[in-house]
């Protein structure tokens, strides 16, 4: 969306096709910290892109704050956005040196108003020794992305929701064709679904799909300070504060929204116990915590070597471009996208280009790389492996469960009146074998993190054909 708004500003005429909803997918699932202190830490940054791309990040990323709040002014959006500072802290058994390194590495990329402090400022919970990174920022997201929207259509673009696109061609014009199909003509296409629909390979075998899961927990208002919190755990967790609106009343709660607890997509069906993980952090820390009022997950897409995919789409594409690989700043990775696609798409010069080509290969992850590909090699052992179940009569109402039929897995969803709806259990990306997701009723890819809903329709890509049909029951034992 900010690269479809930035292009309208730039007088582009621009077209908006989303599958549902605006915000309705991963971006509706954000926690919306919008920061310059990255996940991957800058001494890492630093060792895989050396000190010139770690600057580039650092620069990138505070100015994508600075953009951020300059159209939230200009455009008068009332999204809740607030300058607040960020703390990373210790976890584990890290010691302090860890973020001693940090904040050399953050200094030596250009954020020199780092520091070191003796602990985040909440006088109910020693943090320990943090890293302060001030006037960092946070919003609503999705009052974010409906004032974006209304720009847009404001300056001429158009914006299509609950339409699906099938197909995605090069060329002079660029063609992509929806579902019911409609056809749209275009200069340039840009590819901006959180992992992308349009490549069959190349960006996938650089990039995993994760599931992280986030709690929204009642505090009084005004019980924890504004600000955003990080710890160096593997996975970290992140918290935040929502305030409470005031037209809600005074006795209205504050929503402490904390996250964490990651694992590969598709790879694990646990979410009752990350999510009482996570409660049981937030209880041991946090006094005040009354009932929890949200819980839910989101899709993060980890690049191998720390920083985003923005840019022309690898191969012989010459208008088709891609903003993918965010990680967890996916707000600030929008906004770069939104800066630096429209200088490629309006063939001006970037000094971000390199930084985010996703042709772009570094040798010094080869490593990492290799465990990510092994990983998803590994997966296609379950063509070979039996059902989860026997029989669609073990599987309860309300639940799914992959099937053996002969040489064929079935996924099998059992509707919470007993009728069973089934489909291929192939994911129709590169073909692994779909799982079952309890907590979000869906089907997952363990391999690239395609979602599918339980009658088979897509949630997430890479995949963008449904799962299958299947012609016949499967046998029964």
């Amino acid at each position: 969306m900010m690269t479809a708004y930035m292009l309208t500003r730039a007088g582009r005429t621009v077209v908006v096709v989303d599958d549902g909803d605006i915000g309705s997918g991963e971006t509706g699932c954000t926690t919306a910290h919008i920061t310059a202190a990255l996940d991957d830490h800058y001494t890492e940054i630093e060792k895989v892109h050396g000190a010139g791309g770690a600057r580039q990040a650092a620069e990138s990323h505070t100015a994508a704050i600075d953009r951020i709040e300059s159209i939230v002014g200009m455009e008068d959006i009332d999204c809740d956005f607030e300058r607040v500072d960020g703390y990373l802290f210790l976890a584990g058994n890290d010691k302090k040196s860890v973020l001693e390194s940090e904040r050399k590495a953050a200094y030596a990329a250009g954020l020199i108003d780092v520091e070191m402090v003796e602990r985040a400022p909440i006088d109910f919970w020693d943090t320990g020794p943090a890293l302060r990174f001030p006037r960092q920022a946070q919003f609503h997201a999705l009052k974010f992305l409906a004032g974006l929207a209304r720009a847009i259509v404001r300056d001429g673009g158009e914006i299509y929701c609950g339409t699906r696109v099938t197909r995605i061609e090069d060329g002079e014009p660029a063609k992509v064709t929806t579902s019911d199909g409609h056809v749209i003509s275009a200069d340039s296409v840009v590819v901006a679904t959180n992992t992308p629909v349009n490549d069959w390979i190349i960006i996938h075998t650089k990039q995993a799909a994760y599931r992280t899961y986030v709690i929204g927990v009642e505090v009084p208002r005004g019980s924890v300070p504004a600000g955003l919190y990080w710890d160096t755990l593997d996975a970290y967790h992140y918290v935040r504060i929502h305030r409470a609106d005031h037209a809600a009343g005074p006795d209205a709660n504050d929503i402490l929204i904390v996250g964490g607890e990651d694992h590969k997509t598709g790879q694990k069906d646990d979410a009752p116990e990350r999510f009482r993980r996570l409660e049981e952090w937030v209880s041991k820390r946090f006094p005040m915590a009354a009932r929890v009022a949200y819980r839910w997950s989101g899709q993060i897409i980890e690049p191998v070597d720390h920083l985003g995919f923005i840019g022309k789409n690898p191969g012989t594409d010459q208008n088709i471009y891609v903003a993918t690989g965010d990680s967890g700043n996916g707000i600030t990775h929008g906004a770069i996208a939104g800066v630096l696609l429209t200088d490629l798409i309006m063939k001006r010069k970037n000094p971000w280009t390199k930084l985010y080509d996703p042709s772009r290969v570094t040798l010094r992850t080869a490593p990492a790389f290799a465990k990510e590909n092994a990983n998803v090699m590994a997966q296609y052992v379950d063509w070979l492996t039996g059902g989860d179940v026997d029989t669609v009569e073990s599987i309860e109402p309300g639940s799914g469960a992959v099937l053996r039929s002969g040489g064929k897995k079935i996924a099998v969803y059992r509707d919470d009146v007993g009728e069973v709806h089934m489909c291929s259990a192939v994911c129709t990306h590169l073909y692994c074998i779909v799982d079952w997701n309890s907590s979000e009723k869906s089907w997952d890819c363990p391999c690239h993190g395609s979602r599918f809903d339980p009658y088979g329709k897509v949630l997430n890509g890479p995949a963008i054909a449904p799962l299958g049909p299947v012609a016949r029951e499967p046998a029964k034992d």
